[in-house]
C-alpha cells in the first residue's frame, strides 16, 4: 500500500517543460493514458477540466491526438471546476472554450457532459451552484480519475480567491461566488471538499506572471488562504505541469 491510499498524500510531482506547447502535448498525451488505462479496468472515468490559456492549448492538442487513441469517448464523462455564470453562448464560458476546441474529434456522450447552468437555465448564480451540486449527487462516481486546475497569479483554483468566505466551505460541493476579483464577477466553483476527491490532481500552469503563485503553493506550510492552490491534493497523486517560466522561482 503506498502512502497516498494510507491515508497520506504523496508530495507533489513537479514537471517542467520547454514552454507551453510542450507542456499542452505532454498533458494531453498524459490524459489520453490515463483515460485509455481506466477504460480497460471497466471503468467509466470521470475528469475534471478547466479553463484558461493552457488549458485551451491542452484541449487543442487533445482534439489532434484523440483520432489515434483508443478512448471511447462515449465513455467518458466530463465535469467542470468552476464555471463563468454568463450567457450559454459567451465566449467567456469555460464550457464552451473547450467543447469548440474539442469539435467532433471527441465525439462526447452529450448526456455525460456535465456543463453548470448558465444565465439561460438559472434565475440566480446561487440556483446555478445548487443545480450543479444536484447533478453530482446523481451522476458523479465518487471522485475525479484526474481533475485539472488552473492557477491564477494570485494563486486561486477553480474560482476559490484569496481570502474568501468560499475557502471556508466545507458542507457543500458547489459555492456560488458573487464577488469574484476578476470579471466576471460571478460564478460557480466545486469547494476543496469536492476537488480534493480526485484521484489525481494536475495543475496546469505556464507563463512568468504565475512563478510567484506557482512557488508560493508549493512552499512547505502554505496557507491555502493566502494561496488557495495549497489547499488541492489528489488521492494518489497531485502533479504540477509547469514550463519554465512558471518554474523560474522553485
Amino acid at each position: 500500500m503506498t502512502d497516498a491510499t494510507a491515508g497520506h498524500p504523496a508530495p507533489p510531482r513537479i514537471e517542467v517543460h520547454v514552454d507551453a506547447a510542450d507542456l499542452a502535448t505532454a498533458v494531453a498525451g498524459e490524459l489520453i493514458s490515463r483515460i485509455e488505462d481506466a477504460q480497460a479496468r471497466g471503468e467509466e472515468p470521470q475528469i475534471g477540466l478547466t479553463g484558461g490559456t493552457i488549458a485551451e492549448h491542452v484541449h487543442r492538442e487533445l482534439a489532434r491526438m484523440a483520432p489515434d487513441s483508443e478512448v471511447d469517448w462515449s465513455r467518458v464523462v466530463v465535469w467542470w471546476g468552476d464555471e463563468r455564470y454568463v450567457a450559454a453562448a459567451s465566449p467567456e464560458r469555460n464550457a464552451g472554450q473547450a467543447l469548440a476546441a474539442f469539435g467532433d474529434r471527441l465525439p462526447l456522450d452529450p448526456s455525460k457532459v456535465h456543463q453548470v447552468p448558465s444565465t439561460d437555465d438559472a434565475a440566480s448564480v446561487t440556483e446555478a451552484a445548487d443545480r450543479y451540486a444536484a447533478d453530482l449527487r446523481a451522476h458523479a462516481a465518487g471522485s475525479f480519475e484526474v481533475l485539472m486546475l488552473g492557477v491564477g497569479p494570485d494563486g486561486h483554483v477553480a474560482s476559490l480567491f484569496p481570502g474568501s468566505a468560499q475557502l471556508d466551505v466545507d458542507d457543500r460541493v458547489t459555492v456560488a461566488v458573487t464577488d469574484s476579483p476578476k470579471p466576471p464577477p460571478e460564478r460557480v466553483s466545486l469547494t476543496f471538499a469536492a476537488l480534493n476527491r480526485s484521484r489525481s490532481v494536475w495543475f496546469l500552469v505556464s507563463g512568468e506572471q504565475k512563478a510567484s503563485a506557482v512557488a508560493r503553493a508549493l512552499a512547505v506550510g502554505a496557507d491555502l488562504h493566502d494561496v488557495p492552490a495549497a489547499g488541492v491534493t489528489g488521492e494518489l497523486e497531485t502533479i504540477w505541469f509547469l514550463d519554465r517560466e512558471s518554474a523560474a522561482q522553485l
